[in-house]
């Protein structure tokens, strides 16, 4: 390498606007997957910089780098990045919180209000001609009265608690503490919050605490009209569980915009006719993508131009760069 800007390795594939910033200030090599045996030796040596797509970045691949000093990732959950191993290699990771929560909490509302009322087949029905025969049959959900529980009180989970004020209904939530200064019902076990509630909302990360945490024991206790959403992760679902929930009508409907093995969905959810499917678009709007490309990009700039990283995950916030 004869430059002395910073090689900046792209994973995956990330919207444009991500490589047309970041071509101004760095070195670029793009990759279709974190695998370094897609890299020249010479790249392996020289790259200190990894923009990260939703593939994420494993141990063996921080290690395959020598010189990484920062991973950029693309999205606010950071599971597919091993944190725990760049924390040992002295690797700060970087996530892109708040610049999508209200896109991520509209599509919660939006994705619920289908869900119970069955919009999207009410759609169906219309054009495929029927409504000549007669109306389209009655929704067996309402929002009316109903007790919705938000698994995952952080930025989205109050986002959408907000947001749900304004329908009537009674909030409550789960974390694994209390947040300060909110005044819905706190729950402190999921399964506390799954039977006061009818409705449960996943807007919990993939953490080893979080893995399948939503299981047949919680849907059993939200009951035959009971509601599932998830914008969370899929990871945090029994997804067989579900499904035979969803089969044996042990809840009314279920909503998902994330599933535990994407882009793969299981065909007994699709064939599912309780159940609403989105292909993980919560916060694909061309709005908030570039918002997060821009995020994304400035956590690299900032950490090679003032040694800082702007929103550091949990994990490496104490990580500072080296001269």
């Amino acid at each position: 390498m004869t430059t002395s800007r910073p090689l900046i390795l792209v994973t995956g594939k990330l919207i444009p606007h991500v490589l047309k910033r970041l071509a101004k200030e760095f070195e670029i090599r793009e990759i279709a997957r974190p695998d370094a045996d897609l890299l020249t030796p010479d790249d392996r040596e020289h790259v200190r910089g990894v923009a990260a797509s939703f593939l994420g970045a494993s141990a063996p691949f921080i290690d395959a780098l020598p010189k990484l000093e920062i991973i950029a990732s693309f999205g606010v959950g950071y599971d597919a990045v091993d944190a725990a191993h760049a924390v040992q290699r002295d690797v700060v990771v970087t996530n892109t919180p708040d610049v999508l929560t209200d896109e991520v909490a509209d599509t919660a509302i939006a994705l619920l209000l289908n869900t119970v009322r069955g919009f999207g087949q009410a759609e169906r029905f219309l054009r495929a001609g029927q409504w000549p025969q007669g109306p389209f049959p009655l929704s067996k959900g309402t929002l009316r009265g109903r007790r919705i529980g938000i698994f995952g009180m952080g930025r989205i989970g109050l986002a959408i608690a907000r947001r749900l004020e304004g329908f009537g209904v009674a909030i409550a939530y789960h974390n694994r503490r209390p947040v300060e200064g909110v005044s819905y019902t706190y729950h402190a076990t999921l399964k506390d919050l799954a039977e006061a509630c009818d409705t449960l909302i996943d807007v919990a990360p993939a953490t080893p605490e979080t893995t399948r945490a939503v299981n047949a024991d919680i849907l059993q206790a939200l009951g035959a009209d009971g509601v599932f959403i998830n914008v969370g992760r899929g990871a945090t679902v029994d997804e067989p569980a579900l499904i035979e929930a969803l089969q044996a009508r042990t809840i009314l409907a279920a909503g998902l915009d994330v599933f535990a093995n994407e882009p793969h969905v299981p065909q007994a959810l699709i064939d599912a006719d309780n159940a609403t499917l989105l292909p993980h678009v919560a916060s694909a709007s061309q709005h908030t993508r570039e918002a997060m490309a821009d995020l994304l990009v400035d956590n690299l700039e900032s950490w090679f131009s003032r040694g800082e990283a702007l929103t550091p995950v949990p994990e490496t916030a104490a990580i500072s760069r080296k001269a």
